[in-house]
């Protein structure tokens, strides 16, 4: 009887030092957790800046996890178990902590983009430098993201025994591997790489204006495989990213968001396009859509029937010239109605030495 009793008295001595010491980490990382967030607060609440605001909100919840984790695995050695036990409990652990860690970085990631995106604004009328860094920052994420996940499951799958005999088989066949995943990812390699091209070279940016496919729309996002197309009308058109590279489009944004605008009136020869020019140069006066760099109303073309009057207007962006060309082709149009109606284009019959007999 006496041997049972100190038999289990041996077995649960061990156990429950190693429950106080799996609940003290925990507890230590949790305590540790708390004053770094309460460290983030503090700051927060003596600085203008959002930089800690941004590292709250992305680093508290991987927090809730790393320092816990950290905590456990520097005191495993403390835990009374035997070999085989230890080792089991160190690599689940060292496998926790190396995807903490990993969200961790990601996490910082987010929070240096964050950064550029409070330094580039695009609210602003010639925001072309904050589109072009959004525009790289937003692939280098997307690109860091992507090669932190991969390396951090490359290496847990390295820390087993079978994976790294199984990939030293591999490589005997690396050469003819290469080849075949060469060939079956090619379309996938020339996306990454068109990819790399256009974060770059820039043909296009995040918020440019294009006309793709005969429509009308911003750039909302650029994947690595794919671009966004914000149309005027809400609707979202989805292109490969390599469209970008082989196929000719419209930016309207290049290098700059001014534009201009066209509004043709096609009026009777005996309109006064004088008295049409001041009313021009009324209308642009009370409106805070012409940009004042380009104003020019001329007869462009004759017609058989009519006359042409393009009105050839400038604007900050594309936005305010659709809006600009709709002001100035509306009110245009109700003066020559109001004023000048005989102006509006006629359709004409003369009738000379007709007879007309009776019988």
């Amino acid at each position: 009887m006496k041997n049972i009793i100190e038999t289990w008295s041996g077995r649960i001595q061990p156990m429950v030092w190693n429950l106080i010491i799996f609940i003290l980490a925990i507890t230590i990382g949790l305590v540790v957790k708390v004053i770094i967030k309460a460290i983030f607060n503090y700051n927060k609440k003596h600085n203008d800046y959002s930089l800690f605001r941004s590292i709250i909100t992305h680093f508290s919840s991987p927090l809730n996890h790393f320092v816990p984790l950290l905590m456990l695995n520097l005191m495993i050695p403390l835990m009374e178990l035997n070999k085989e036990y230890s080792a089991i409990l160190s690599h689940l652990v060292e496998i926790g902590l190396m995807i903490s860690f990993a969200v961790l970085l990601i996490s910082t990631v987010k929070v240096f983009e964050d950064y550029v995106y409070h330094t580039y604004d695009l609210n602003k009328t010639d925001n072309l430098k904050e589109r072009k860094i959004r525009t790289q920052m937003q692939f280098i994420r997307k690109m860091l993201t992507t090669l932190i996940i991969f390396i951090t499951v490359a290496i847990i799958l390295l820390s087993f025994d079978n994976v790294r005999k199984i990939g030293a088989g591999l490589l005997t066949g690396v050469g003819i591997g290469g080849i075949i995943i060469g060939f079956a990812a090619q379309k996938s390699l020339g996306n990454l790489l068109a990819g790399f091209q256009i974060a770059f070279t820039q043909p296009i940016r995040i918020d440019d204006v294009l006309v793709v496919e005969g429509e009308w729309g911003r750039v909302e996002d650029i994947t690595l495989t794919y671009v966004v197309l914000n149309i005027w009308d809400q609707r979202r058109l989805i292109l490969p990213i390599n469209y970008f590279i082989e196929k000719p489009f419209q930016n309207w944004t290049r290098t700059t968001s001014e534009i201009l605008g066209t509004v043709f009136l096609y009026l009777d020869y005996n309109t006064p396009v004088d008295a049409l020019r001041e009313e021009f140069d009324r209308l642009l006066a009370q409106t805070e859509l012409w940009d004042k760099r380009v104003k020019v109303i001329q007869v462009t073309d004759t017609k058989t029937d009519c006359i042409e009057i393009r009105v050839l207007v400038s604007a900050r962006d594309s936005s305010q010239a659709f809006d600009l060309r709709c002001y100035i082709r509306e009110n245009l149009v109700k003066f020559v109605r109001d004023k000048y109606p005989q102006s509006l284009p006629l359709n004409r019959l003369a009738i000379k030495n007709m007879d007309i007999t009776k019988e």
